[in-house]
Order: structure tokens, then sequence, then C-alpha cells
């Protein structure tokens, strides 16, 4: 009986160290370095560098607050755009609670002069994650009567920066159209240091 179980234990074993090492080794190294040949950018997080410094994600939301900027969706990670504590506020839409947060949000964001007879949900709402990089150009473009003001830039010049970082869905079918927050920030930036010189 012992023989037998050792007769019956011994391929079992040595399966699974065969798809072990198949599965948890080669499989993840040989993907890990296609992609790194064939998409280095995304393998790597898809980070920003600003002169050789890290300055984001184009994945991961960061917190604007000034007038100058173009602002995301609020989040609910953590204290707010927190990476590590990636998390929604799990509020039902039927809660006082959600309706009360909204309204708050939507009454600063008037303070702060948004335009338009609607407010787009993005900028009241959270995402699943607390830090969705993308807004949709509804949103953005909400911003721009702001943004001009505060920079001293033509309204047109900056709904055009929006309309030429707008992102549209694959073949024109697979996700919606959004604009990525931190690297339209970037752009407006550059865009406001060339009209200074």
């Amino acid at each position: 009986m012992l023989a037998e179980i050792r007769s019956a234990l011994r391929p079992a074993v040595v399966m699974l160290l065969l798809f072990s090492a198949l599965t948890g080794l080669a499989y993840p190294l040989a993907v890990t370095g296609i992609a790194q040949v064939a998409f280095p950018h995304q393998a790597n997080g898809s980070l920003i560098r600003d002169g050789g410094q890290v300055v984001g994600s184009e994945l991961i939301a960061q917190g604007f607050a000034s007038p100058r900027y173009f602002h995301p969706r609020p989040s609910a990670a953590g204290k707010g755009y927190d990476a590590g504590a990636s998390a929604a506020t799990n509020l039902a839409p039927g809660s006082k609670d959600l309706r009360d947060a909204i309204a708050a949000r939507v009454a600063d964001l008037r303070a702060q002069g948004l335009t338009g007879a609607s407010v787009p949900a993005d900028l009241v709402t959270t995402s699943a994650s607390g830090l969705d990089p993308d807004i949709s150009p509804e949103a953005a473009l909400a911003q721009t009567a702001r943004i001009a003001r505060a920079r001293g830039l033509a309204e047109p010049q900056v709904r055009a920066l929006v309309e030429s970082r707008t992102s549209y869905p694959l073949f024109g079918l697979i996700g919606e159209p959004h604009v990525n927050v931190l690297l339209l920030n970037r752009q407006l930036d550059r865009l406001s240091v060339k009209q200074v010189q």
C-alpha cells in the first residue's frame, strides 16, 4: 500500500513543481520581457517625468485644487488621491450622505465659476477606485472659463487645448471619450509658458 501511495504521489509532486516553474516563473518572466520590449512605457507604470524626475503616472489621479488647473474627479481614496488606499465611498444611490456630498460639491463648483446649465456627474461623484485619472470632455470644457480667467488666457484657446487632448474610443466602439487630467494640466503649463514668452 505504501508503494502505491508513493507511485501515485510522485507524478503529482512532479506536476506541481513543473507547473509552478512554468506558471509561476517562466510565464511571468516571458510576459514581463515581452512587455519591456514592446511597451516599455506602459510596462513601467506609464510614468510621467519632468527633467528625469517622476511627477506622476497617467494611470493615477492627482489632486489639483488651484483655480489655474483642471480638477479631476473627487477622490475617496484615503484622505484623497492616496494610491495606497484606493477605495470608493460605497454609498448607495439613495444615500442622504451621498446626496449631501454631491450638493456640497455642486455648490463649491458654482462658487468657483463653473459654467453650464448642468454640472457633469464626474466632477461631483467619486470613481470606484478613487484614483480615476480621466474626466469626460464635458467636465473639462465646463472648467475652461475658470482656468482662462485664472491664467489670463483666451477661453477659446483653453477649449482648443481640451479638444486636442481628448482621447476617443478605440475603433470608435470601445470606451468613452476622456481627457487625462495630469497630461492636460502639463500641456496647460506649457501653453502658459509660451504665452508669457
